[in-house]
């Protein structure tokens, strides 16, 4: 017995294929999918691809070589290594998605890529915790507060807090790492506040032992983020908020690799002058202080501000569609 489906009847048959037809057969077989938003983007991206192989008249040695470069993309990743998120990340992909996805308007606080070295093994911590084992570093207290857009303070939020050691690296890049280090999920109190001891960000040079760090040497980009510190802050019924905070001045502040750096994040760091502050954090005088008020969009104002934003593109492409779970798909799609 044939281990074969039975052949299609439903589309028409798909013989001598050209460089003229094949985009139109690849879309007459997709068009088999009842997902209108799942056909919608299978045409995009066939259609987009295919004019890419046409206009630069592809060459079988760069398409070999495309397909390499994403295979050893898939095998140098694992649970800790994201080399794919990586790869978005440097082709300014991940801020372009995210932008879309979490728009903002003020006072709300801007979101920036989540970067390839978030994991979910951070420690529950309380306000006031050190994040750090690193004997070398300087002490940075952050005092933060966490605001609607009304200016009413949000109490409980999670807030999970990463970032790299003073020598730029971050504890999933230590081959003898027994657990997190560098990283923390505190809760906001019931004034929106939260506050712990990070230490002074440095820059540091995103991973260039694979396929990534080949292409950017083959495109001549440096490699260098300016220092930050990552926060995610999420708390049911508001939209989540993955954003991080520069201090000022940072020598790659306008060339960042991975083009997270916005003019909202970028903070000037003070110091602790006050005693009352020194006793209260227990921190010593002149210790570097970071402070930072941020404020979330509800989840309805997020939903609002997506759709708005969405029609004004659809309408700007000149496209005529209907919404899908709240997307877009062209009218026909969605019929």
């Amino acid at each position: 017995m044939s281990r074969c489906e039975p052949p299609p009847t439903a589309i028409p048959p798909m013989k001598d294929l050209t460089t003229e037809n094949i985009t139109e057969n690849v879309h007459i077989v997709n068009s088999q999918c009842r997902d209108p938003r799942l056909r919608y983007l299978l045409s995009c991206i066939v259609t987009h691809l295919h004019e890419f192989c046409h206009e630069t008249r592809l060459s079988t040695e760069e398409w070999q070589s495309g397909i390499q470069f994403l295979t050893e993309i898939g095998q140098i990743s694992d649970d800790l290594r994201h080399e794919m998120i990586l790869l978005s990340d440097t082709l300014g992909v991940s801020l372009l998605v995210d932008s879309i996805n979490h728009p903002r308007h003020e006072p709300a606080t801007e979101g920036t890529v989540l970067g390839p070295f978030h994991t979910h093994d951070a420690k529950e911590k309380d306000n006031g915790a050190v994040l750090h084992n690193d004997p070398d570093a300087t002490q940075l207290l952050v005092v933060c507060s966490v605001k609607d857009t009304d200016g009413n303070p949000i109490s409980d939020v999670k807030i999970d807090v990463w970032e790299g050691d003073s020598k730029g690296f971050y504890d999933v890049q230590d081959p003898n790492r027994t657990g997190p280090d560098g990283r923390g999920v505190l809760h906001s109190d019931r004034d929106g506040h939260f506050f712990f001891k990070a230490i002074v960000p440095v820059p540091y040079p995103i991973p260039m032992d694979g396929p990534v760090g080949k292409m950017l040497r083959a495109l001549e980009r440096h490699p260098n983020r300016p220092g930050h510190v990552h926060f995610m802050l999420d708390k049911p019924g508001y939209d989540l908020l993955v954003t991080a905070l520069y201090p000022r001045g940072d020598p790659y502040e306008t060339s960042d690799p991975v083009f997270g750096v916005k003019d909202s994040l970028i903070v000037d760091l003070s110091k602790v002058t006050d005693p009352a502050m020194s006793s209260q954090y227990d921190v010593e005088m002149d210790t570097p202080l970071l402070k930072y008020d941020f404020v979330l969009l509800t989840d309805q104002q997020a939903r609002e501000l997506r759709k708005q934003r969405a029609i004004e593109e659809m309408q700007k492409q000149k496209r005529n569609v209907v919404w899908h779970n709240g997307l877009p798909v062209p009218a026909t799609e969605g019929q």
